[in-house]
């Protein structure tokens, strides 16, 4: 009687191919783990992709607002007008922004940087408010008398400015005379853009500086004693 050593042999190779089986699940398992981990804390392309989506979403609406409220004020303007013409939904501009109150806010706010203009180049200032007005600061001075949030904004917007002209030329009455100048430039700022007297309206951008610069300079020079 013969002992067939094929069946010991064929359990052996079937279990020595489990184990290989079982490697490889293992292996694939914990490469599966770290590629996980890896996406827990590196954003991926599709999450990009929908900031992206969304902060153009952002910025076009903005824009729009800007636009918006500067044509024709924040009473006339509609959150339907500013989705138009910003080509998305209305529902995006209030998902963005919640209200039109609040996407005012956000659109009459000023540039960075400007605040130090009128203490180091008064007449830098005339020459940006003598050219076009950017959408920003045309909403802002169109809406400035009717609604709280934009007076508050130019009220702090001209502070600043004056506080910056009026430690500039010091002196007595330094900070009224910087308001004085300061009120000016708004007072011709009106009267160019949104009421267009003639006079301040024909002028060309460099003779419309010239001769304010002239005028605010001397307004500037502190009184002498007599």
């Amino acid at each position: 009687m013969g002992v067939s050593i094929t069946g010991p042999l064929r359990v052996a190779r079937r279990s020595t191919g489990d184990e290989s089986t079982v490697h490889r699940i293992v292996v694939s398992l914990n490469t599966h783990r770290v590629k996980a981990m890896r996406n827990d804390t590196a954003p991926s392309p599709r999450m990009t992709t929908r900031a992206a989506r969304r902060a153009a979403s952002q910025a076009r609406i903005l824009d729009a607002a800007r636009e918006e409220f500067g044509d024709r004020g924040f009473e006339a303007t509609t959150v339907r007008e500013v989705a138009r013409r910003a080509g998305v939904d209305p529902s995006l501009v209030l998902q963005h922004y919640g209200s039109k109150s609040a996407l005012f806010t956000a659109a009459i706010q000023l540039p960075a940087g400007e605040p130090a203009e009128a203490a180091d180049h008064l007449a830098d200032v005339l020459k940006v408010r003598a050219a076009a007005l950017p959408p920003e600061m045309r909403a802002l001075v169109r809406s400035m008398l009717t609604v709280p949030e934009a007076s508050e904004a130019v009220r702090h917007h001209l502070d600043e400015r004056i506080g910056n002209l009026a430690a500039g030329i010091g002196g007595a009455d330094a900070e009224l005379r910087a308001a004085i100048a300061v009120s000016s430039i708004l007072g011709l700022t009106v009267a160019r853009h949104f009421l267009q007297l003639r006079a301040v309206s024909s002028a060309s951008d460099d003779d419309l500086v010239r001769v304010a610069s002239q005028a605010l300079t001397a307004g500037l020079q502190p009184q002498r004693s007599g």
